[in-house]
């Protein structure tokens, strides 16, 4: 299970054709004034990637990210803006694009919300998607100069050596402790969506068995039914997207 150490709490958590009248020489070449647009015109255009194809075929998600873009998360509490810049993980950033490309961030829960520590989110809602990219972990990549887990840094949460797969945090607070641990950040959040993330429902806590949030291990196997049923403050992510490069 990917997890955290939570700096105040003793106990681990739970733990991306040619126009008609052409002119051409005896090798057949169009030699016409307008043989240059017309050569446009016959090449094929070039194919959108299909990145709602990765969804299920993690081992496709190899798109690389641009150098700097934004992501929106539309939340039930708010819009949140998150600034990505691959030369902090690009590992990690890459995996982000892709899944944000691919709709995996849709409708799922910040399951994980301490106070004063963090917001974790990114089990999927669809124990069949849960079952497709639990196993699917990148690896480690060391902290970028002059980074650390400060307020509003956005991380890849983790289960132990290269097992970055698909769920993130955001800071709360000055984490610094969690930078030796090998958590580099991908993101800042905007200053001016900080009040949408302090809005996120905590109520619940640290995760079951630690304490009285859910069980990582039930929201993978039973997904958005399980939550519904028994956490139904949380905040959920209804859809994130790229919206600038």
């Amino acid at each position: 299970m990917n997890h955290l150490a939570h700096p105040l709490i003793l106990a681990l958590s739970c733990l991306i054709f040619a126009a008609c009248g052409s002119k051409t020489d005896k090798s057949g070449t169009d030699t016409s004034k307008d043989a240059p647009a017309k050569a446009a015109q016959k090449a094929p255009a070039k194919k959108a990637d299909d990145f709602g194809a990765l969804l299920r075929s993690p081992e496709k998600a190899t798109h690389q990210a641009p150098k700097a873009f934004t992501v929106k998360l539309e939340t039930t509490v708010g819009d949140i803006l998150m600034d990505v810049t691959r030369s902090w993980s690009p590992m990690g950033v890459d995996r982000f694009y892709n899944l944000v490309k691919a709709g995996y961030y849709t409708d799922i829960a910040f399951f994980r919300v301490i106070p004063g520590f963090m917001a974790q989110v990114g089990i999927s809602g669809d124990p069949s998607l849960n079952a497709i990219w639990h196993r699917t972990g990148i690896k480690d990549e060391p902290i970028a100069a002059g980074l650390s887990n400060t307020r509003g840094m956005v991380s890849y949460a983790k289960g132990g050596p290269n097992t970055r797969s698909t769920q993130f945090f955001i800071n709360f607070g000055n984490n610094g402790n969690l930078d030796r641990m090998g958590f580099p950040p991908i993101a800042k959040i905007q200053d001016a969506s900080m009040s949408i993330v302090d809005k996120i429902y905590s109520g619940y806590g640290e995760c079951a068995p630690n304490g009285n949030g859910p069980s990582q291990g039930n929201i993978h196997r039973e997904g958005t039914a399980y939550l519904k049923k028994n956490f139904q403050q949380l905040t959920y992510i209804k859809r994130a997207t790229v919206i600038g490069q």
